[in-house]
């Protein structure tokens, strides 16, 4: 080695050049070893070869590919009450806590503490919902849910789940990236990349949104962060073009379009070739899907070839924009073969500063356009025999604070603050046991008294049941392996049939 930094310096730029770059000697033989490596997904047996495949372009990056480990869930539908359900309201029974309602909260649930809009000492806050026992287990759910109460015994209930965000946008973010700051793949994006997609002609993962809202999180609650751009969401829409910009431009024809993108597909594996850079491939393979996507997306979204009778169990209308007519999407989109469906539907906000982010009449009209359709899409799932390989999730980023929130205080509105210490979410189908609880709050409900799972434990929870180890699935981005779980995360085993 030279005395002169200068050399130096280049000298070991030249080998890390060289073990960087290098495909026929030792950096090939690193290549190949990770990619035998448990985390990662093999090729599906006689999945057939499409898009830039086709081309000579390496592989397709949405190939099907079997999961290293044995899965229980092929794919996943994730409905995301945007906002934060209140549990205390819906999921979670505490008599103690209605019995001490307007009472002054304790000083040690709030002594160090930072809410959102709360200070001072806030009154506790009874649940107004009338409550009963529902299910073989005998859940408790009050009559916001009714029926939620019919299909109780498919959901499994956490009562445990925790989170280290107390305001909406870092809370989603952590709750489906890993991470409360922006930059990180979504849970959706990392479905895909580690599975594809079972349908050549649609993508991986696609993002259903109502109530007109984004989530709070924006489009990083659904990007693909640094892995490529491939694995993103794609948004679809219930009402006009299913995909913005799907359509072929006016005066263009199929044929026209497609020798567009021949010569368009041209210069990109020219460029691939050339430079390597793997954003080159990942827009030869999506424009290619979107030229597909043309005349499947269209079909797959039509619900009005649904029968009557499956049109009204979830209330759903042909034409229009609701969550009940993403419900059903989200199951033809499934039984078509996208792995990730990610639906999000904001107004779940309930602070009581309006009628209709109030307790009572406010919740139950926002609870019956949500909890119908997705009691519809269970049954129906369950009915056509994929709910036990379909995995659904439902939940906010966050809990509901046991007092009433702070502005609110002196309203006939009842309303709670955000919570990040203890809240309930469910899943049903893929793998997890029906009809069961699991973790318990205090019986006021500040804190998690028995099994807690932190968000990071329901995010490697639901990895193990698509066939990974989450520590196993990486993308090496900045000089690191980065998975979805970060550094932390535990299967929750108990949760598993």
């Amino acid at each position: 080695m030279s005395d002169d930094p200068r050399i130096e310096r280049l000298q070991l730029n030249t080998r890390r050049h060289f073990l960087r770059h290098s495909t026929a000697g030792i950096g090939g033989i690193a290549l190949n070893a990770l990619l035998m490596r448990d985390g990662c997904a093999a090729p599906a047996s006689g999945a057939e070869r499409s898009g830039p495949e086709r081309m000579g372009a390496g592989a397709n990056p949405l190939a099907p590919k079997q999961p290293p480990l044995p899965a229980r869930a092929k794919r996943v539908i994730y409905l995301h009450m945007t906002g934060s359900p209140p549990n205390l309201d819906m999921f979670d029974y505490k008599p103690e806590l209605a019995r001490l309602d307007g009472t002054d909260c304790p000083d040690q649930f709030l002594r160090g503490r930072e809410f959102a809009f709360t200070t001072g000492t806030p009154k506790l806050l009874g649940s107004p919902r009338k409550w009963q026992q529902v299910g073989q287990a005998g859940m408790w759910m009050s009559d916001a849910i009714p029926n939620f109460h019919r299909v109780a015994d498919e959901m499994c209930v956490i009562h445990g789940m925790h989170t280290d965000q107390f305001n909406h946008a870092p809370a989603e973010l952590l709750l489906l990236t890993g991470s409360p700051r922006s930059g990180r793949p979504s849970m959706g994006a990392w479905t895909s990349y580690g599975l594809g997609s079972e349908n050549e002609n649609l993508p991986g993962f696609v993002v259903l949104i109502s109530s007109g809202v984004q989530p709070n999180g924006g489009n990083n609650s659904f990007g693909s962060g640094f892995l490529p751009s491939v694995y993103q969401g794609v948004q679809c829409r219930s009402q006009g073009d299913p995909v913005l910009y799907s359509s072929d431009p006016a005066g263009m024809s199929r044929h026209s379009r497609r020798m567009s993108l021949d010569a368009i597909r041209d210069l990109n594996q020219l460029q691939a070739e050339e430079m390597g850079h793997p954003e080159t491939l990942t827009r030869i393979s999506q424009y290619e899907l979107a030229y597909r996507m043309q005349t499947a997306v269209p079909e797959v979204m039509d619900i009005s070839q649904e029968s009557q009778k499956t049109l009204e169990a979830y209330g759903a209308e042909p034409g229009g924009s609701s969550f009940a007519n993403n419900c059903l999407l989200a199951r033809r989109l499934s039984e078509a073969g996208v792995r990730f469906i990610q639906l999000f539907d904001w107004g779940w906000d309930y602070h009581g500063t309006s009628e209709g982010s109030g307790l009572t009449d406010g919740l139950t009209e926002k609870c019956a356009t949500m909890d119908k359709p997705v009691a519809a899409l269970i049954n129906d799932l369950k009915q056509r025999g994929l709910l036990e390989e379909t995995l659904i999730i439902w939940g906010g980023e966050f809990g509901r604070t046991p007092f009433r929130e702070g502005r609110t205080a002196a309203s006939k509105i009842l309303g709670r603050d955000h919570y990040p210490d203890a809240f309930t979410m469910w899943m049903a189908g893929g793998g997890v046991k029906g009809g069961f609880e699991y973790g318990a709050s205090d019986e006021l409900g500040f804190s998690v008294a028995e099994n807690p799972v932190h968000v990071h434990d329901l995010q490697a929870t639901i990895l193990h049941l698509l066939g990974f180890d989450h520590t196993q699935l990486t993308y090496r981005f900045q000089g690191r392996d980065y998975r979805l779980t970060d550094v932390h995360g535990e299967v929750v085993e108990p949760l598993l049939a």
